[in-house]
């Protein structure tokens, strides 16, 4: 199955550059499209757009990304 994930990421001095997957809510939370996904990011973590110290060191917080990702069952 190919979906959409919210990929998180941030840049600082301390921790240097880190990227993940986003599993909001108590369950696995991929979406069907894009714009989906985006809409998703924007509601829920668009704050940090507008929050400069958020973005600042020694956060180093950056808008989370819609990423294409792949689910296979085993």
């Amino acid at each position: 199955m190919k979906a959409w994930g919210i990929e998180w990421h941030s840049h600082n001095h301390l921790d240097g550059e880190q990227r993940h997957l986003l599993w909001p809510e108590p369950c696995y939370r991929l979406f069907r499209t894009r714009q989906e996904c985006r809409d998703y990011i924007d509601k829920h973590y668009g704050y940090i757009r507008i929050r400069e110290d958020l973005r600042a060191e020694p956060h180093g917080w950056r808008l989370p990304r819609a990423v294409r990702v792949e689910v296979r069952v085993r």
